[in-house]
């Protein structure tokens, strides 16, 4: 039996760091003069207790390395937890949740789905606003850190192929970690207030500014209104489209661009196919409106481009229901939600570098059906792919594909229909946000589900947003084993 130690070490002291971000919405709940504050307080108080509990506990048990068991552990158990004590506010506060919706919206939170059980949120009170904004930017930084750190490491769906330019990490994961996570909190929140201030300029109120570049940054997606961005159409819009792209770029482009190396930045393969990508369906969006709905140009482009943006990114923000445009767009709507963004981004969901590998991987084997004899090999960025990359991404997505038809039949038992149970499937694992159809789609959320279907759905966001491979594994027998 492996030693539990250093995991729990590190998920008490992440525990104390919740507790204490959570005198933030306790703040702005004193600022509104509403009442809500000792909520946060109560809820301050039990996580900060468990953390630091738990983290001198097991400080005796840690050293300079990690097992890949316990790393395995330690990324699923703090995404786990942290949803756990994050949805105190939810419980304690004025939603009087249950706590199967509580957990719910604390998973979205964190894993940056975006898909929500609370309606009236423009009555809400400022406090529990922030803590879903919150939320949800803490998620969307730990994510990049994981991203960069943890997965390339544990090589989990190809992303070993990142692991160079993540700055090798081998046998050195907590320092390193560290060291990462703080050159990217600068980049983080200084685009994050940059972001904020774009929406504080174009006219949208100073609380709503700040929440929804939390969300923004985060690619997450809640809002503080029931109409989520539809309440800040016009030209708000493209700021968000641009501050979504930056957010699904690569995190380690920007220290590279801080660092005085601008060039990565702009010959990535994947930025170019990613940026290539939401031109394309916005501009094709934007001339089937045009034709069919009788759109006028620009605010199709500018509709177009925002929801396209939204749903490829994982954000989840919608300005308008596109469910009413037509069959085509909402078809098209359910598969980019399954593309993503770039890897080492707040973003989630398939990601663009396994489409480019799949691809290339095709094209190779038309070749060699050409040429049995010719010799051919897989590049990506210019350096050759190993076999083991590649393994890695075509099982990625097979099992990205068996678990969302699995979770559809699940769904499909709780008693769901067939969209809700597909769509649902779908936007959980790849972490998008809304569904299709009129209980889950872009008009609606995920409150009248019953509760097998949102326990599953939770569980299905920590799946996808933890890339499948890092949860599943600690459930085989030689994982213990080991």
């Amino acid at each position: 039996m492996f030693d539990l130690r250093p995991v729990g070490y590190v998920s008490g002291l992440l525990l104390s760091a919740l507790g204490l971000s959570m005198l933030l919405p306790l703040l702005a709940d004193v600022v509104e003069g509403n009442g809500q504050w000792p909520v946060f307080l109560e809820s301050a108080a039990i996580t900060g207790i468990a953390g630091v509990l738990s983290a001198v506990s097991c400080a005796n048990g840690v050293g300079d390395r990690l097992s890949i068991q316990q790393t395995f552990l330690m990324t699923v158990g703090v995404w786990f937890l942290l949803p756990v004590f994050g949805a105190l506010p939810f419980v304690l506060g004025e939603t009087d949740a249950r706590y199967v919706d509580a957990f719910f919206e604390a998973m979205s939170g964190f894993t940056t789905t975006g898909s929500t059980v609370f309606s009236g949120l423009d009555d809400l009170p400022s406090g529990l606003l922030l803590w879903r904004g919150l939320m949800q930017w803490f998620g969307g930084i730990g994510i990049i850190v994981v991203a960069m750190v943890f997965l390339p490491e544990l090589r989990v769906g190809g992303m070993q192929i990142f692991r160079t330019e993540s700055f090798d990490t081998m046998g050195k994961i907590l320092p390193r970690a560290t060291q990462i996570a703080a050159q990217i909190s600068v980049i983080y929140v200084g685009l994050t207030l940059l972001c904020g201030l774009s929406y504080l300029l174009l006219g949208m109120p100073a609380f709503d500014a700040l929440v929804h570049a939390l969300t923004t940054m985060s690619t997450g997606g809640f809002s503080t209104r029931d109409a989520s961005f539809g309440d800040f159409q016009g030209p708000t819009e493209y700021v968000a489209s641009v501050f979504m792209i930056l957010a699904s770029l690569p995190f380690v482009r920007y220290i590279q661009l801080v660092a005085g190396s601008p060039r990565p930045l702009f010959r990535d393969t994947q930025i170019r196919a990613y940026v290539g990508t939401i031109l394309f369906l916005t501009l094709f969006l934007t001339a089937y409106r045009t034709i069919f709905n009788g759109d006028v140009w620009e605010h199709g482009f500018r509709e177009g481009m925002f929801n396209v943006t939204s749903i490829i990114s994982g954000t989840g923000y919608a300005s308008v229901d596109y469910q009413l445009w037509g069959s085509l767009p909402v078809v098209m709507f359910f598969y980019i939600g399954l593309i993503g963004g770039c890897a080492g981004s707040t973003s989630c969901s398939i990601k663009i570098f396994r489409y480019q590998l799949l691809f290339s991987s095709i094209v190779i084997q038309i070749k060699r059906i050409h040429a049995p004899h010719g010799i051919f090999h897989l590049r990506y960025a210019g350096r050759p792919v190993s076999e083991d990359v590649l393994s890695s991404v075509m099982a990625f997505f097979v099992m990205f594909t068996v678990s969302v038809g699995v979770l559809a039949v699940l769904l499909g038992l709780t008693g769901l229909d067939f969209i809700t149970s597909l769509s649902g499937a779908a936007s959980a694992i790849a972490n998008i946000g809304p569904g299709l159809g009129e209980t889950i789609g872009p008009a609606g959320n995920f409150s009248s589900l019953n509760d097998t279907a949102k326990w599953l759905l939770s569980a299905a966001m920590l799946i996808g947003r933890l890339e499948l491979v890092a949860v599943y594994a600690i459930f085989t027998l030689r994982f213990w084993q080991a």
